[in-house]
């Protein structure tokens, strides 16, 4: 029987994982807690742990759990900025759930962009009070605006085929385009001095961390909407607030927060919230922040947990690749298991 310790569970999260867990005698030692340094004892006795975006998986975390004897840390996300794979190279196993339904985030992205542009936020909030006045209810079509997508990866080109079904105009940058692919890629300047939207759909590293930021701003149309579905860190958050106040950013809308760990997918209700920047922005009447949930369907839901148990599951019984690994090996970390067919190390 496999072990894994899966931190930072939430009630959705457990039955797709118990359901797949059991067709391959697995146990999931479920544990509200996130992981970090304080937690990672919670793993004793445990072959892997099972993490998320917000769990803090350092140097220290790794050394840690790899003195516990633990062998593999699988992530249930696509993206892996808060691991340090290359402290796990060549002691713990990472694999990570590449894609589990692009449709639902890029589906959100239009869904925040919609409700964003018609105001039906608002409007929603005036008729429960029995308020149909339509003062202040002003959007714009989207049809004939200009998208402007950075990252054009699976969940970048449903967007753009959604925009298009729009009538929207769509360009694109990215540092690996698309072959063959029908999408105008432009340079990021010309993105930003054309776009009447904007959508982030790349990943965080240290090339994109906050590449939304005063300068760029200073580059973008007046009015501009910008869209983050996918890090927080890829948007200075003090430049956009600026930005707002500047009235050069028509509207935001973020699903993702830089500072976020301490405070998504939690209840904060009846606390005061001490992050003075995110209170700043949510009270801007032109954003609007959801809690990390663009991936939050059925269809994803199952996906990941379909393929996080797989891939667990190789690296313990398969003697060749582990099934979606990210490794340091050659720097590739993505693409490497492609190119070699056994495991990173």
């Amino acid at each position: 029987m496999i072990k894994v310790a899966f931190y930072d569970a939430k009630a959705y999260d457990r039955p797709s994982f118990e359901h797949y867990g059991a067709l391959h005698d697995m146990q999931f030692r479920f544990l509200e807690t996130k992981l970090n340094e304080d937690t990672a004892e919670f793993a004793r006795g445990c072959d892997a742990v099972c993490v998320f975006v917000n769990d803090n998986v350092n140097r220290e975390v790794i050394d840690r759990l790899y003195e516990l004897g633990v062998k593999l840390i699988a992530l249930r996300s696509a993206g892996y900025n808060n691991v340090d794979v290359r402290a796990a190279f060549g002691k713990i196993h990472v694999v990570h759930v590449p894609a589990y339904s692009p449709y639902a985030v890029a589906e959100h992205a239009i869904a925040l962009l919609l409700t964003s542009v018609r105001r039906i936020h608002k409007a929603y909030n005036r008729t429960r009070e029995f308020n149909f006045s339509l003062n202040g209810l002003t959007g714009f079509d989207l049809h004939g605006k200009t998208a402007g997508v950075i990252g054009t990866g699976r969940i970048g080109r449903i967007f753009i085929d959604i925009c298009r079904g729009f009538g929207m105009n769509v360009i694109a940058y990215d540092s690996f385009p698309a072959k063959d692919s029908g999408i105008e890629y432009v340079s990021l300047d010309e993105l930003f001095e054309r776009s009447d939207v904007i959508s982030l759909h790349c990943p965080l590293t240290d090339g994109t961390r906050h590449m939304i930021n005063a300068e760029a701003i200073g580059k973008m149309k007046k009015g501009v909407v910008i869209l983050n579905t996918s890090r927080g860190g890829l948007i200075d958050a003090e430049a956009l607030l600026e930005g707002i106040k500047a009235r050069k950013i028509g509207a935001a809308c973020l699903d993702v927060y830089e500072e976020e760990a301490d405070i998504f997918f939690e209840d904060r209700s009846g606390h005061i919230l001490n992050d003075d920047l995110l209170s700043r922005l949510i009270s801007m009447p032109n954003v609007i922040v959801t809690s990390h949930q663009a991936f939050l369907t059925e269809e994803a839901l199952n996906n990941i947990a379909e393929t996080t148990v797989r891939n667990i599951v190789s690296c313990f019984e398969n003697d060749g690749v582990c099934d979606n690994e990210l490794c340091y090996r050659c720097g590739n970390i993505e693409r490497c298991k492609k190119e070699r067919k056994e495991k990173c190390f």
